[in-house]
């Protein structure tokens, strides 16, 4: 007779796992919504926070995954 049971066989390390997949896929889509909405300010918010046109573009053109 088998000693294994259906909750010995389960992957406890499974719920880290998923908890820090999601939490990347969250910081991704936050820098890609945020660098997205940076494209679209005027040169006054631009110029109320200290930002160029030149700043924003090279944001804007880092990939998601780039911090």
């Amino acid at each position: 007779m088998s000693t294994l049971t259906q909750n010995s066989m389960t992957n406890h390390h499974a719920p880290g796992l998923i908890q820090q997949v999601s939490e990347t896929l969250h910081v991704w889509h936050e820098r890609y919504r945020t660098r997205r909405e940076l494209t679209n300010w005027t040169a006054r918010d631009l110029h109320d926070v200290g930002l160029s046109w030149t700043d924003i573009a090279y944001e804007a053109d880092k990939p998601f995954w780039r911090a």
